[in-house]
């Protein structure tokens, strides 16, 4: 049988909704009045302690073999922006979930702060696979993952390698290592790259000799005339009242920028190289038609084996599927996890 190719375009709200609404209703502290959620803390392999938090709704039968997700946030951010909302809505749909901070930021282990470690970042999902499936309620076999921004490699990653991953999500996705190595659209230079990599082992130097540890990329602190419209959107959720939170030990000028020694280690990362064999596993790709960030799950959807789905959200740009509760598709993600991991 020949494999189909699927693109299913969803629309959430009709023109004149949109026009009388233009925050589409962002919420990225959603709380519900029917989910519990409870701060949780478990090893990973390699003995360092992941940070997260566990919803469920509170009338769950603890007594029943429930499925579960775990879900990631964007690089950069920690469990409190995107993840623990994403993890909220879909609880408050009857699964068990848990976001996670992966290692080196938010309240999970690892040093330095806000350090670069794709292979750990993988860990971290994996490590959350272990968590759940001790608890008495979870059912082992079914378990999910989604990934957000960054995380959506991270998962893809994890789950090449773990197939107690039975069914994987991502919404806007980043491959963080194509853009390391090529920038967006291929818009770096091999010199550019080098360059990036030369100041990278520099900065090892002024560490090894005592310097200052300094951070690179993230969200502008400050907007300037010079601002490129991307920069302005991801300003407009990490950098105001919409979706800024620092973590504790952080400051506001630290959050969302990786430590510049360890930025390049995402070079070497390849996440959708071997993605065919997660198949026959489900994969859901999710991006905003409109995203800067769609030539990511546009590539990892041309790669993956079936079954796979890419779906399209109209008039959504990258950012706007952190928390824009209208046009994030909850009830897409539903019926996912609901079919595969039933």
């Amino acid at each position: 049988m020949k494999t189909m190719t699927r693109s299913i375009v969803a629309l959430f709200m009709a023109t004149s909704a949109m026009a009388q609404n233009m925050s589409y209703g962002a919420d990225n502290f959603y709380r519900s009045n029917n989910v519990t959620i409870q701060p949780v803390s478990f090893p990973s392999q390699y003995h360092t302690n992941v940070a997260g938090n566990l919803f469920f709704l509170k009338d769950l039968n603890c007594s029943a073999d429930c499925p579960a997700i775990v879900v990631g946030h964007p690089m950069g951010a920690v469990k409190e922006q995107s993840a623990n909302l994403y993890a909220t809505k879909l609880a408050e749909q009857g699964f068990v979930t848990v976001s996670i901070d992966i290692p080196f930021w938010g309240a999970s282990e690892g040093e330095p702060r806000n350090g670069v470690s794709p292979d750990l970042y993988a860990e971290a999902f994996s490590a959350a696979v272990d968590y759940l499936g001790t608890q008495g309620f979870v059912d082992r076999e079914r378990i999910g993952g989604l990934g957000i921004c960054g995380s959506g490699s991270f998962v893809i990653s994890a789950a090449k390698l773990d197939p107690r991953l039975k069914a994987i999500a991502t919404s806007s996705m980043y491959n963080m290592g194509a853009l390391s190595r090529n920038g967006l659209q291929h818009s770096q230079s091999v010199d550019q790259l080098k360059a990036m990599a030369a100041e990278a082992a520099q900065q090892r130097w002024t560490e090894v000799d005592g310097g200052d540890v300094q951070y690179t990329s993230g969200t502008q602190n400050h907007l300037t005339a010079n601002s490129t419209a991307i920069q302005r959107e991801f300003y407009d959720y990490y950098r105001t009242k919409r979706g800024e939170f620092t973590p504790v030990g952080s400051t506001p000028e630290l959050t969302t920028h990786p430590t510049l020694s360890t930025f390049t280690k995402f070079v070497n990362f390849y996440p959708f190289s071997g993605i065919e064999t997660i198949s026959p596993r489900p994969m859901l790709f999710i991006s905003g038609d409109q995203a800067h960030s769609r030539e990511f799950s546009e590539d990892a959807y041309s790669r993956a084996g079936e079954p796979k789905e890419l779906f399209w959200v109209p008039g959504a740009g990258h950012v706007d599927l952190y928390d824009r509760t209208e046009l994030i598709p909850i009830q897409r993600l539903t019926d996912f996890f609901g079919t595969t991991l039933a």
